[in-house]
């Protein structure tokens, strides 16, 4: 019903600055932070994007009207190993 009645309303945001769509060279991170270091209930995710050249473009509808993204990002699991690319929704507005 949110996207129906655009109350949601998300963009795709993939390519980085300087990285382009090569998505094996993406630099921003989603780090899991269990709830036992801080974390929410349940544990959460902290997305970074640590550099310039990590700066998320071309994200289409992100500068007016979405209020949603899909961000893809190099997933860091709570013992500090990288999982791989993932998505991950992130609310914007």
């Amino acid at each position: 019903p949110l996207v129906r009645d655009w109350k949601m309303i998300g963009c795709y945001a993939q390519t980085e600055l300087g990285h382009g769509s090569n998505v094996r060279a993406l630099e921003t991170t989603a780090t899991f932070l269990p709830e036992s270091k801080g974390g929410q209930a349940g544990g959460s995710f902290v997305i970074n994007s640590p550099t310039l050249t990590s700066s998320k473009f071309w994200p289409g509808t992100l500068g007016r009207t979405a209020n949603h993204a899909m961000v893809i990002a190099r997933l860091i699991d709570g013992e500090g190993v990288d999982r791989g690319m993932y998505n991950f929704l992130v609310p914007l507005r």
